[in-house]
C-alpha cells in the first residue's frame, strides 16, 4: 500500500497527477470561499453597517487562517518529503508535532478573544454601531477558533500523502453545513431564534468544527501513511524548525493580506464607510477567483516535495510546465468576467448606487492584474515544495503590502479613490518579475544539480 502510493507521485503522468490532486483542492477551496461570499450577501441583508462590521472584522478572520494554514503548509511540505525519503516514522512525529503546535496556537487567539475582541470592534471604526456589530461578531469567531485550527491541520496531512479528495470531504462538509446555518441563524428560520450578525458568526463556527470532526475521522480510517500516535511522541527543535522553515514564511505571506486589510481599509475610511465595505466584497470575489489557482499551488507543494525527495528533476520540472498554462487560462476568464458584468456582480451584495459608481470601475481596472498574479502564486507554492518559502512569502508581500499599501495611498492622496485601483498594476507587476527570477535561482542551486 505503501509503495502504491508514493509511486502516484512517482510514477503517474504529471497532467494527470496534477489533475487528479489539484482538482479535489481546487473545489474545496471553491466552496470554501464560496461560503465567505454567501455570508456577506446574507449580512449585506441586514444593514450596510452590519456588512461593513465583517469587512473590518476579516482581517483579524485571516490572520488566524493565516497561521493556521502556515502551520499546515510546513507540516504538508515535509511529510511529502519524509515519505519520498521513505522515513515513515518520522512522518508520524512530524504529524503530530503539527497537531500540537495547531493547539497552541488556538489557545492563543482564544485568549485574545475572550479578553480584546470587543476592543478591536471600537479600535476599527468611529462608529458605535458598526463598532458593537464588528466586536459581536469577532468574539464568537476567535473564542471558538479552535476547529479551524484541527481541520487545516488535518487536511494537511491528507494532502501530504496525496489524498487530496478526502481533504475536499472534510472541507466541503463543513463548509455546506455553514451555508445551510446562515439564513437559518441570522434570519431566525424554522422556529430559530433570529441573530443577525452573531447567528453567522455561530454558523460559521460550528461549519469549522464539522470540517475537523470529518477530517480527523478520515485520518483515523482512511490515511494508511500517518498516524497520530502518542506512543514514543517526543516534540523537538528540529522539527518545529523544520515545520516553520517553511511554515513561517506562508504565515507571514498569508498575514501580509490581513496587514493589507487593515491598511487599505484604513485608507479608504477617509472617504467613507461604503469605501470599506466594496473593499471587503472584493477581496472575497478575488479570493474566490484565485482559489483554483491557489488549488493548483497547494498541489504542488506535495508532488515537488515529494519528487525532489527522489531526486527527480524532470518531474519537478514537468510541474511548472503543465500548472502555469492552467492557471493563466483561468485568470484570464476572470479578467473577462470582471470586465463584462461588474454592476450584475456587485448587485449580490445589495449595492447601492455609491458602490456601484466606486466598485464598477475598480473592478475593471484591478481585473487587468490576475494573470500576473497567477503566475506569482504558482512560482511561490512550487518553490515552497523544495523547502524555500521565503519566496513566496516575498511574492505576496510586494503584490500585497510592500508596494501595493502605499501606492494606494500616494494615489488616492492625489487622484482620489478612483484612482486607488491602478496601485495593483504597480506591485502585481513588480512582484512577478521577483517570483520569475527567483525561482530561477532556486531552480539552478537545487534542480538542476539532482
Amino acid at each position: 500500500m505503501n509503495n502504491e502510493k508514493q509511486n502516484k507521485m512517482a510514477v503517474m503522468p504529471m497532467g494527470k497527477l496534477v489533475f487528479s490532486m489539484s482538482l479535489p483542492l481546487m473545489i474545496s477551496l471553491l466552496v470554501q470561499s464560496l461560503y465567505n461570499i454567501v455570508d456577506g450577501i446574507f449580512v449585506a441583508r441586514i444593514s450596510e453597517n452590519a456588512l461593513t462590521a465583517t469587512s473590518l472584522a476579516y482581517p483579524i478572520q485571516v490572520l488566524m487562517i493565516a497561521v493556521s494554514v502556515g502551520t499546515g503548509v510546513g507540516v504538508n511540505a515535509l511529510i511529502s518529503r519524509q515519505i519520498g525519503a521513505k522515513q515513515k516514522e518520522a512522518a508520524n512525529q512530524t504529524a503530530v508535532t503539527g497537531l500540537v503546535i495547531s493547539v497552541i496556537c488556538a489557545a492563543f487567539f482564544m485568549l485574545l478573544g475572550i479578553f480584546f475582541a470587543d476592543d478591536f470592534g471600537i479600535w476599527f471604526t468611529d462608529d458605535p454601531v458598526t463598532g458593537e456589530l464588528c466586536g459581536s461578531y469577532l468574539s464568537i469567531c476567535m473564542i471558538f477558533c479552535l476547529g479551524i485550527f484541527v481541520e487545516t491541520l488535518a487536511q494537511r496531512l491528507l494532502q501530504s500523502v496525496g489524498l487530496t479528495l478526502l481533504s475536499m470531504i472534510s472541507l466541503v462538509v463543513g463548509a455546506v453545513v455553514n451555508l445551510i446555518l446562515d439564513p437559518i441563524m441570522i434570519f431566525g428560520l424554522f422556529g430559530c431564534p433570529e441573530m443577525g450578525i452573531r447567528g453567522a458568526a455561530i454558523a460559521t463556527v460550528i461549519g469549522q468544527w464539522m470540517g475537523a470532526g470529518v477530517a480527523l475521522a478520515l485520518n483515523r480510517f482512511k490515511n494508511t501513511e500517518i498516524h497520530l500516535s502518542w506512543k514514543k511522541f517526543k516534540m523537538t527543535k528540529d522539527c518545529v524548525w523544520a515545520i516553520y522553515k517553511v511554515g513561517f514564511p506562508t504565515i507571514v505571506m498569508q498575514a501580509i493580506g490581513s496587514i493589507m486589510l487593515f491598511s487599505v481599509n484604513a485608507i479608504l475610511m477617509s472617504f467613507s464607510a461604503t469605501a470599506v465595505a466594496f473593499y471587503g466584497v472584493y477581496y472575497k470575489l478575488q479570493n474566490f477567483l484565485m482559489m483554483p489557482i491557489n488549488g493548483l499551488g497547494q498541489a504542488a507543494i506535495p508532488i515537488v516535495g515529494f519528487n525532489y525527495g527522489a531526486k527527480d528533476k524532470d518531474r519537478i520540472k514537468a510541474v511548472l510546465k503543465t500548472m502555469l498554462p492552467f492557471a493563466v487560462g483561468f485568470a484570464l476568464f476572470g479578467t473577462v468576467l470582471f470586465m463584462a458584468i461588474p454592476s450584475q456582480i456587485l448587485t449580490l451584495f445589495a449595492a447601492g448606487s455609491e458602490m456601484l459608481a466606486i466598485g464598477v470601475p475598480a473592478l475593471r481596472i484591478i481585473s487587468v492584474t490576475f494573470a500576473l498574479a497567477a503566475v506569482s502564486i504558482i512560482l511561490g507554492f512550487t518553490c515552497s515544495g523544495l523547502g524555500n518559502g521565503v519566496i513566496n512569502m516575498v511574492g505576496t508581500a510586494l503584490r500585497q503590502l510592500i508596494l501595493l499599501v502605499p501606492a494606494i495611498y500616494l494615489f488616492t492622496a492625489n487622484n482620489g479613490i478612483q484612482s486607488a485601483w491602478f496601485a495593483m498594476w504597480i506591485s502585481e507587476g513588480i512582484a512577478v518579475v521577483y517570483c520569475i527570477l527567483s525561482t530561477r535561482k532556486e531552480f539552478q542551486k537545487k534542480v538542476d544539480i539532482l
